[in-house]
């Protein structure tokens, strides 16, 4: 655990400090910083910050608040730093374990600066990540909801795209391939429908769209406008490139840059496995036949076996409806 005699220093900078003022309550932050987001969401982070409480060896969260933003940007980077070295070497979590967590403090202090208590944020960088070629997981349900509610944050075009983008991969498990492919005459809004041209395929099959993701679809959309062309358009600043397809490497960044603001590392085929597993999970849980995920999962080497799936039930739309779901 830290030290607080070394984090309780008399303040270098009255100003910064947020202990000196009489109205400041741990909760009012808490409660802007837990606006917006979903139960799971606000659970997890809940955990997080239980953690950095324990390792601070605060009594509660105001305690919390009185050590990490007493002493101005220096100390709490500092403790930052700590925090990240104990997760690491002491509890020997997982890098994207101690990432989320670290997510968590940076989030919260984002927070305090937008709302004026602090003038700094956090500047400690995520424990580096070593790939492997044999992680398949994917970042889960709870960090798929993590992105969600960060994407939600923006309603600007690009907001509004990155969603759409984020919700087709993991509501359907589509490839990137697959995303960047399609046009607007793809799309059938009233139908609740998507034509999508799938990996070594000729033709487009039609893919079942959950409400939820059909109604995104449609906010993005509305805002794109309804002319021909690409599905997803580049929001690149430059000029060749702005308003074309979006590529499959954009589409890449988009979903690693969402990663980043979770404290994750994702890469798009992830958010299919973890879309996959999902399916995997809900089928078994409600005695549905487990050969209905081949036709969600789509995979070619099962195409004969999909067709007959889906012609007798439709299984595609029903297992995306399950996915989707919260």
């Amino acid at each position: 655990m830290y030290s607080k005699e070394l984090i309780l220093s008399p303040y270098p900078n009255i100003e910064d400090s947020i202990v000196t003022s009489t109205n400041f309550q741990a909760d009012e932050l808490l409660q802007a910083f837990f606006s917006g987001k979903s139960p799971k969401t606000i659970e997890a982070y809940k955990r997080d910050l239980d953690d950095f409480r324990q390792f601070l060896e605060a009594s509660d969260m105001n305690d919390v608040a009185k050590i990490l933003f007493s002493d101005g940007a220096h100390k709490a980077n500092f403790i930052a730093l700590k925090f990240r070295t104990f997760l690491s070497e002491q509890r020997r979590l997982q890098p994207t374990s101690v990432n989320r967590k670290l997510a968590a403090i940076r989030s919260l202090v984002d927070m305090a600066n937008t709302l004026g208590i602090i003038t700094w944020k956090i500047r400690i960088k995520n424990q580096k990540i070593v790939s492997s070629l044999h992680d398949t997981a994917g970042p889960g349900k709870t960090g798929v909801q993590m992105l969600r509610d960060e994407s939600a944050k923006r309603t600007d075009p690009k907001g509004l795209r990155d969603r759409a983008i984020l919700h087709l991969l993991s509501d359907l498990a589509l490839r990137r391939a697959e995303i960047v492919g399609l046009d607007l005459e793809d799309i059938n809004l009233v139908t609740g429908t998507l034509r999508v041209l799938g990996k070594a395929r000729l033709q487009k099959e039609t893919l079942s769209l959950p409400k939820s993701t059909t109604k995104i679809l449609q906010e993005w959309i509305v805002a794109r406008g309804d002319f021909e062309g690409p599905l997803f358009l580049n929001f690149h600043h430059n000029d060749n490139v702005r308003g074309k397809r979006l590529t499959s490497d954009g589409l890449y960044y988009i979903i690693k840059n969402l990663g980043k603001k979770t404290g994750q590392k994702v890469r798009p085929h992830g958010l299919r496995h973890t879309a996959i597993t999902e399916a995997v999970r809900k089928t078994q849980a409600i005695g549905m036949d487990l050969t209905k995920v081949l036709k969600f999962s789509r995979h070619k080497h099962l195409n004969t076996l999909q067709v007959y799936i889906d012609a007798v039930e439709g299984a595609q739309g029903e297992i995306a409806e399950l996915v989707a779901a919260d």
